[in-house]
């Protein structure tokens, strides 16, 4: 469950700790982010709605604690990191679930407005780090050819030694 929500929404775990049902209709949730005051909206894929149904929620709140009841971000992101350093994995956050659903958001062709509307940044410098990175690979997969002799390019002069 905090997996999905966290990779799905790419809330901040503020924000994730507060997402619920009441924000969710006909399949779209919004709400207004705790850090910024900007209202995202974000339409519930169909991998998260799957986890959402499965469960186990809480009553007020998606991600909740063992006894079903909110948890606060400060709580959530030591469970998160307990949960991951449990699993083996070290130096990980309920945040690096946020750079990296950025990332798959960018690495799949979304544009710095639309990065801007899925995690409620403005003024386009947090989006463009997400975008910069993957048009480069983009660039370089689409232009590495140019670097390949072919039968029309003319012969360079060898370099002056």
């Amino acid at each position: 469950m905090w997996l999905d929500v966290l990779i799905y929404t790419g809330l901040r775990r503020g924000d994730a700790v507060r997402f619920g049902r009441q924000h969710v209709r006909n399949g779209v949730g919004t709400i207004k982010t705790e850090k910024t005051g900007t209202e995202v909206t974000l339409p519930i894929l169909p991998v998260l709605d799957a986890t959402l149904k499965a469960g186990p929620c809480g009553d007020l709140t998606f991600i909740a604690g063992e006894n079903g009841r909110p948890l606060t971000k400060e709580s959530f992101g030591n469970l998160f990191r307990k949960a991951c350093r449990d699993a083996g994995l070290h130096n990980r956050s309920a945040h690096g679930l946020r750079k990296a659903a950025a990332t798959r958001a960018a690495n799949a062709g979304a544009t710095v407005a639309e990065l801007e509307a899925i995690f409620g940044w403005q003024g386009g410098t947090m989006a463009a780090l997400y975008t910069r990175a993957a048009d480069r690979r983009r660039l370089a997969q689409r232009a590495m050819h140019k670097l390949t002799r072919t039968s029309d390019e003319q012969t360079l002069p060898a370099p002056e030694q």
